[in-house]
């Protein structure tokens, strides 16, 4: 059985919920970003009471149509600061969604328990190195820094599969592993460099992940974050993050049904609520 952070994700478990903590001030949405002490305080106990099994922390945004690389050392200053601060007041296991080996490190010694990596430790090639000394669960998102092209599901797929390949070499339980099929992070065009780039419709391609998610398992239990992305502003013509919290639920709730383990979200309290409902009903 899968355990991420002694959680236990995946088969019989309840789907879980990842709240998400935003210290970048350059996110895509404004309203998430919780940067002084208190709010980050306030922000952990709501999401707590609200029924997060984790907190996922970030500190630099990668919404491929931004522009946003920061140094090194302010993501870690920004990651460090809030891990402080949640391990305080709460004992919720915390994950850190980062690409980059230093931050991870850095993370890692302060006894955070998963990083999430949205390429699938492809970006910074001393990732693999790192996990495979702090031993942490992971969860492994669908990326490529080359242009790619084909079927999404059998794309998605091999990403992935690249991925576990990586981390097989780091001698990492197969039971502390998650995957991600990267919503949002596959565009024609974008800014950052944590995207990957298709010649397809990325709505299309979107909706396609969350119907077929059970054929990109391959014995993994799988996390979906497709809260306030921006599939969700084009289908609906709603450009400001905020008002697509109706929408987010709605795919999280399919994502239920169609196979997600784990959901990642800014609405824990929604969310929650109608994952519930969708478990029941698929019992």
């Amino acid at each position: 059985m899968t355990q991420i952070a002694n959680v236990g994700v995946g088969g019989k478990n309840p789907v879980r919920i990842m709240g998400i903590l935003n210290t970048s001030p350059e996110s895509f949405y404004k309203k998430s970003i919780t940067t002084k002490k208190n709010d980050i305080k306030n922000s952990i106990k709501q999401m707590e009471i609200e029924g997060a099994d984790f907190i996922d922390i970030g500190g630099m945004s990668t919404a491929p149509y931004l522009s946003t690389i920061i140094s090194e050392k302010i993501e870690t200053r920004r990651i460090l600061d809030a891990i402080k601060i949640v391990q305080n007041i709460s004992n919720l296991p915390i994950s850190i969604d980062t690409c980059r080996s230093n931050v991870a490190k850095n993370a890692l010694e302060y006894g955070v328990d998963i990083i999430n990596d949205i390429s699938g430790l492809k970006f910074d090639k001393n990732m693999k190195d790192i996990v495979s000394k702090f031993n942490p669960s992971l969860i492994l998102c669908a990326y490529s820094s080359k242009p790619v092209s084909g079927n999404d599901v059998i794309l998605t797929k091999k990403l992935l599969s690249e991925s576990l390949k990586i981390v097989k070499k780091s001698n990492i339980s197969s039971k502390k592993i998650v995957l991600d099929p990267a919503i949002g992070f596959f565009r024609k065009t974008g800014k950052g460099k944590f995207f990957t780039k298709i010649k397809s419709d990325w709505v299309k391609r979107d909706l396609s992940i969350i119907k077929n998610l059970k054929s990109l398992k391959q014995n993994y239990p799988i996390l979906i974050s497709a809260s306030n992305k921006s599939f969700i502003g084009k289908i609906l013509g709603k450009e400001n993050p905020s008002d697509r919290l109706f929408g987010s639920i709605a795919a999280e709730t399919i994502s239920v049904i169609y196979g997600a383990d784990i959901i990642r979200t800014h609405n824990v309290g929604a969310t929650k609520d109608a994952i519930t409902i969708a478990s029941k009903l698929l019992k």
